[in-house]
């Protein structure tokens, strides 16, 4: 056997149960504390294994994202784009951003204090 293909034979296993592990230990966390916190002070059920980990899987892809950047990778691309605007070009976007959505007080009206 080649040494690339030795490595692989133990590697998926490994990744296989470690995902498995994984999944095991997150259900069990949701579980617990929802089971924990929940019912007591707000007098929702109790969740089963199963409930919870359907939970995490759709927390996951509510708000985590399937490719796993989630909410930060927008904000990593953007990140160097508004570093590099001039003012003008900031305002610009804020203007055209207000135009659009209609949101936050027009340019030139500054907030009382």
């Amino acid at each position: 056997m080649r040494p690339g293909k030795k490595k692989l034979f133990w590697i998926a296993p490994a990744a296989i149960v470690g995902i498995a592990l994984f999944m095991f230990l997150g259900g069990w966390i949701v579980m617990s504390l929802w089971n924990y916190l929940l019912p007591p002070l707000f007098g929702w059920h109790m969740l089963t294994f199963w409930q919870a980990l359907g939970m995490l899987i759709l927390c996951r892809i509510l708000f985590g994202g399937v490719s796993g950047r989630g909410w930060h990778g927008s904000r990593r691309r953007w990140g160097g784009r508004w570093d590099n605007m001039t003012p003008e070009e900031r305002e610009k976007w804020r203007e055209a951003m207000r135009a659009k959505w209609g949101f936050g007080p027009p340019s030139g009206e500054g907030r009382e204090a």
